[in-house]
């Protein structure tokens, strides 16, 4: 029988989990939405990707004890690409990537360089120019 699983994230702001999905090639939906699972079972969560192959949705609902997005779906449902562990450290990794630009650009800095290496990781040089 399948169920919800609640998997906790680092996740705490809510413009770069967005913008992550997206460059991830997802259409997330804001606000609150019912978040599909196996035989009709549903939950609520601010945050939705409607999956269209027949596997559950993915929905981020907020977490105030510990000030994060946590990730509900039914696992069971799981027919992505990539195992649930792996979309997580590849959201996480664009969620990052992003927080750092928009810290750096804030700063007055700008990117010089920024290439992916052959083991996934991201190299970010940024510059600023002071008078």
């Amino acid at each position: 029988m399948s169920h919800f699983s609640t998997l906790k994230t680092q996740l705490r702001k809510l413009e770069p989990l967005v913008q992550a999905l997206q460059e991830l090639g997802h259409v997330p939906n804001l606000g609150e939405h019912i978040i599909r699972g196996y035989r009709g079972q549903t939950v609520k969560a601010e945050l939705a990707v409607q999956m269209a192959n027949d596997g559950g949705d993915i929905g981020f609902r907020w977490n105030p004890s510990t000030e994060s997005y946590e990730l509900v779906a039914d696992l069971d449902l799981w027919k992505h690409t990539v195992p649930v562990e792996r979309f997580l450290a590849q959201l996480t990794q664009r969620y990052a990537l992003n927080t750092v630009l928009a810290a750096t650009a804030q700063e007055g800095f700008e990117v010089s360089k920024q290439s992916s290496n052959i083991d996934g990781s991201i190299e970010l040089v940024v510059t600023r120019w002071d008078p």
